[in-house]
């Protein structure tokens, strides 16, 4: 992986809305059924909304009925990081982007076949490339 994207927090405020620069460098979360990718059926490349890392393949988007956009894997295991978060008086594990600490949201033990894992993003982190990843591999 390159060196990672370093910028002051001034710099990721100017670049980010609100609600993205909250969830993604505050490690917030977004509500529940709010987010514009909890439902998306479009297919396409999720990307980092700060960086622009391709992170997950529409094909491995699923409705896991939490209400947020759910994958069972990444584009890439490089492109994400996992840390242990034990906020919230709970053990959970943190995903973020690998090349500039994003925030994306939680993984968790209980998606289907064939990982079995549940990334559990928030939309205000992830920009929906729409197309065929195949196409955007191309570019």
């Amino acid at each position: 992986m390159a060196d990672k994207i370093r910028k002051s927090e001034q710099e990721w405020q100017a670049d980010l809305t609100p609600e993205q620069y909250a969830v993604t460098r505050e490690h917030g979360t977004e509500r529940a059924f709010t987010g514009r990718y909890w439902d998306t059926k479009t297919a396409g490349i999720y990307a980092c909304v700060c960086c622009g890392q391709p992170l997950f393949d529409s094909s491995t988007k699923y409705d896991s009925g939490s209400g947020w956009p759910s994958f069972w894997a990444p584009i890439d295991q490089k492109s994400v990081e996992l840390r242990d978060d034990d906020s919230l008086f709970m053990r959970r594990t943190e995903v973020l982007c690998a090349k500039c600490d994003a925030h994306l949201g939680h993984v968790f033990p209980d998606g289907p076949e064939p990982t079995g894992q549940r990334y559990c993003m928030n939309s205000a982190a992830l920009d929906l490339k729409p197309g065929k990843a195949d196409d955007q591999a191309a570019e």
